[in-house]
């Protein structure tokens, strides 16, 4: 039986380089010397690609142009934007992607950062490695506690629900700021931003990166929060708004782009009580569990379309499939990794890195 040709723009995990190059005829384009040459010859025999942000290569009307049989496109990743949709929604080429893998990691990523800067857990750290208990005698200074204490979520989404659930096991009363209420959420809601953060002491911003939600924490809604807070958003609060005692900032940038170090001038230098950490849903999300369900549900979206079943469109695609209800069927999972197990869970082998990826 001949295998569907899939063009992967780049570098993958082993377990799908293993899985793409049993299931189909990959041709990878980070290791074709003259791609003009090879996609004269064989552009035409291709009919999906695999692709990522990370492979830094556009799907763009100009590659789908070389490629004038694809029909399917699966993504690495929730986010597509390095993927022309309206060209591949006038193609009829069905997109995927891997939504929902990443929201339990980041929620606990998310909850974990705002323990670390409430109880200052970072800092206690580095005041026992520093000696500083030998040398004085004392235990670390006393610190802010999540009792008492308020939660504003901005966004409320997936992975907003995620950490909402996470929030009300530790007994933390929330609300939320969004675009519009909820008929099924039974939390405080809020569409004044400012308003919201003068009831609370906490943010916690779950936000995609943008135009759309650029300097949306900002100063108003900094000196709204007030002096006795803390703040765990994105952008960080202007440095100007910060007063001493409870207020701690943990940064979390969601954004389009990613810098290779932090600024020299950035905020967060000047600030001892800041955790600053990268883009939160690539690195907060790097667990090999995490990594290889992505990989795996990109591989099944392949899987299904070479056996012409329905994958997993992105959500609102025109050439959405499914059982007529508006909701894609779920192919038959087909193994990716051997390590794991029936309840999904990563089985790693004895002696192998904790991480497997680029």
């Amino acid at each position: 039986m001949t295998k569907p040709v899939i063009l992967s723009t780049g570098l993958m995990m082993q377990s799908m380089v293993d899985a793409l190059e049993r299931d189909f005829e990959t041709h990878w384009l980070n290791k074709i010397s003259d791609v003009d040459a090879f996609l004269a010859s064989n552009g035409s025999r291709i009919e999906g690609i695999c692709t990522g942000a990370h492979t830094g290569v556009k799907t763009d009307a100009k590659l789908m142009g070389r490629l004038p049989n694809v029909k399917v496109i699966g993504n690495y990743g929730v986010g597509y934007d390095s993927i022309d949709v309206a060209e591949a929604a006038k193609r009829g080429i069905v997109i995927t992607n891997t939504p929902d893998v990443l929201n339990e990691e980041v929620a606990d990523s998310a909850l974990g950062l705002l323990i670390m800067t409430v109880r200052e857990m970072s800092k206690a750290e580095q005041w026992l490695r520093q000696g500083k208990w030998a040398e004085t005698g004392f235990d670390y200074p006393f610190t802010q506690s999540l009792r008492d204490r308020k939660v504003g979520l901005i966004g409320y989404g997936r992975i907003g629900k995620a950490i909402g659930r996470r929030l009300d096991a530790f007994g933390v009363p929330m609300c939320y700021f969004g675009r519009r209420k909820q008929a099924d959420v039974d939390l405080p809601f809020y569409d004044d931003l400012v308003a919201m953060a003068r009831d609370v002491d906490t943010l916690l911003a779950i936000l995609p990166g943008g135009p759309a939600t650029e300097k949306l924490v900002n100063a108003d809604v900094a000196q709204a929060l007030g002096p006795a807070a803390s703040s765990s958003t994105w952008p960080a609060a202007p440095s100007s708004t910060r007063q001493p005692s409870r207020r701690r900032y943990a940064t979390t940038p969601s954004s389009p782009s990613r810098p290779r170090r932090l600024p020299q001038r950035t905020a967060h230098r000047s600030r001892p009580d800041d955790h600053p950490q990268s883009h939160p849903c690539s690195a907060w999300a790097r667990s090999i569990h995490t990594r290889t369900k992505m990989g795996q549900l990109v591989i099944d979206n392949l899987a299904a379309y070479a056996t012409r079943k329905p994958p997993h469109p992105r959500p609102g695609h025109p050439s959405r499939g499914g059982d007529g209800t508006g909701k894609a069927t779920p192919p038959k999972r087909r193994q990716l990794n051997p390590r794991m197990n029936a309840d999904e869970t990563l089985l790693p082998a004895a002696g192998s890195p904790s991480a497997n990826f680029y």
